[in-house]
């Protein structure tokens, strides 16, 4: 007798191939049968209503790995149908960490990735140093299966201290690493991720990008002996350096036979350039024989920001950053400082940097405010309501955050990545993965969730960019492949149990809300997910939409190359 049987599917297999009625049976938290029809009984019989059956999503890029300490659900994650979260991405993840290293991991964390202070220090219990510890912290309370990275900075930082922020290693501190790596692929991490491009708390280089090319090297040497791969975050926003990256990438690949991916492969408005030539590149290195992954999200970014806390819009225009860097005390005396605010103001309409030229300051939208007087401002833009009072929509956004003590919530609606007709290509081509969402991260900022729904209901059903079995390749099988999940990704005997049941019609990501559930009672800004009917992992039913969480608990910790710990019992 089976376990569970859905029947009366449209069964997209995680293959790309055409959807067919059929059926999936699941006996110990594995797919025991797929076809047409299956005969048999089953303790849990499920009639799919005719909507879609495929394999859970996967997500390949995101930044769970403080929440996952304390949510082994990944929220929202499965809302999205979304099974396998892949964690310890650009360079970063919560372990190997000496205790005295902590604070700094901490700064670095909640400065890069946007995690509330008081959320990650009401969250954090810090009871682990080596990788395997931090995986045996949370293993047993996983509703949603967790594949992990080694982060470069925190190889270098256990081996060289503070040394790591500094300067290149020794050939001997090299070869520690090595070591390191070695035993945290042993204990399960997936690969290894690196930056070039991403800042600390002090607006210094993460310690990865000290690194010399030989050291980054002879870590690829270990990842081409487990058969791991490495994720990388290059300088996104310009052609000729992302160009001059992906060759490098491309001899590492070939010379260590290794997977290398690279995110965000983004698109812009200021560079439209950029993705063509990215993507050509990628393809002549692919001719020589290397395997290069470009990482491109679905949906477009959109930013809430306090100036209360530091914000990554900002990381750019020196000015701002410096001054929202201070205390909340200090920032708010520079905000009406003449002089300082005068070259505010200027930055604010003069950037240079590619990125920043996407950020427009009229069209921010006044999306939540502290004082009563001030609430009907709430839903317009800076530029609207500057043009009724007669004044300059920076100087108003300046003005506001003074008068309620920097807690006016602001927006900036579609900062880029945000050309649907113009990534309706790239975004389809075989090449390129679905990928870089940050789940997890920017939690206060903007909700970094939403690509499974936005990947359908715009490039299916609105652009039909691509084919609905298509997509879920993308999702899925695609994924599986370039991370050696070889359990995973596809609708197949003997593989988990990981399964997604949704309403093509009407699969999409929801509006964005604020949801207090941080520890520490704090907020983030999340989507929720329309269209998503049930989602199983390793064969227990984890989600529902007509039902929300289930507490039954059948996530685990997923290494690479198939090497997949057994499911825990419910």
């Amino acid at each position: 007798m089976y376990d569970l049987i859905i029947k009366n599917a449209r069964v997209c297999d995680g293959t790309g191939a055409p959807a067919y009625r059929g059926a999936v049976a699941v006996s110990d938290g594995l797919i025991t049968a797929v076809g047409t029809r299956i005969d048999g009984d089953a303790r849990r019989v499920v009639d799919a209503g005719g909507n879609v059956l495929a394999p859970g999503f996967i997500d390949p890029h995101t930044h769970f790995d403080a929440q996952i300490t304390w949510d082994g659900l990944a929220t929202p994650s499965l809302e999205h149908g979304v099974t396998t979260v892949i964690n310890g991405n650009c360079s970063l993840t919560m372990a190997p960490v000496r205790a005295e290293h902590r604070d700094f991991v901490g700064a670095v964390f909640r400065q890069i990735e946007e995690m509330p202070a008081a959320a990650f220090d009401a969250g954090m219990r810090w009871n682990w140093e080596t990788f395997e510890e931090y995986l045996g912290a949370f293993r047993d309370n996983l509703g949603i299966n967790v594949a992990t990275l080694a982060g470069h900075s925190m190889l270098r930082l256990w081996v060289m201290g503070e040394a790591a922020r500094e300067r290149a290693a020794t050939e001997d501190e090299v070869v520690r690493m090595q070591g390191l790596l070695r035993e945290c692929l042993q204990a399960g991490a997936l690969g290894m991720s690196t930056s070039w491009v991403d800042i600390d708390h002090e607006h210094r280089p993460v310690p990865c990008r000290l690194a010399a090319p030989e050291e980054l090297d002879a870590l690829c040497a270990v990842l081409g002996e487990a058969g791991a791969v490495m994720q990388v975050v290059p300088e996104f926003w310009d052609p000729d350096l992302l160009c001059t990256r992906i060759d490098i990438l491309g001899e590492l690949s070939r010379r260590h036979h290794i997977t290398v991916s690279f995110s965000p492969l983004f698109d812009s408005n200021a560079t439209p350039e950029l993705v063509p030539r990215a993507l050509e590149r990628v393809r002549l290195q692919t001719a020589y024989g290397a395997r290069i992954v470009p990482q491109m999200q679905s949906r477009p970014i959109d930013v809430t920001f306090e100036f209360d806390v530091p914000t990554s819009v900002f990381s750019t225009r020196p000015t701002w950053w410096a001054t929202i860097l201070k205390p909340a005390a200090e920032t708010l005396a520079d905000f009406q400082n003449p002089d300082i605010r005068e070259q505010l103001v200027a930055e604010a309409y003069n950037a240079m940097h590619p990125i920043a030229m996407e950020v427009h300051f009229p069209d921010f939208i006044v999306s939540r405010c502290e004082l009563e007087k001030n609430r009907p401002l709430e839903g317009r833009t800076l530029r609207d309501i500057a043009a009724e009072r007669g004044c300059d929509p920076v100087e108003l956004m300046l003005d506001l955050a003074v008068e309620e003590n920097l807690r006016t919530c602001f927006s900036a609606v579609a900062v880029g990545h945000d050309n649907l007709e113009r990534i309706s290509g790239p975004i389809s081509d075989p090449l390129v993965q679905v990928g870089s969402g940050d789940g997890g991260a920017h939690v206060t900022r903007f909700a970094t969730y939403g690509d499974t729904g936005y990947l359908i209901s715009r490039f299916v059903r609105q652009a039909g960019a691509m084919s609905l079995e298509r997509a879920v390749y993308k999702l899925t099988g695609q994924i599986a492949d370039n991370w050696g999940l070889a359990d995973r990704g596809r609708l197949r005997p003997g593989l988990a149990a990981d399964l997604v049941l949704f309403d093509p019609d009407t699969l999409d990501r929801g509006p964005e809300i604020a949801v207090q559930d941080l520890p520490g009672e704090g907020y983030r800004y999340i989507r929720r997910a329309t269209g998503i009917e049930q989602v199983y992992v390793n064969g227990l039913l984890a989600y529902s939409g007509a039902q929300g969480y289930s507490n039954e608990r059948g996530g685990c910790i997923v290494a690479g190359q198939g090497s997949v710990p057994g499911r825990r019992a419910a």
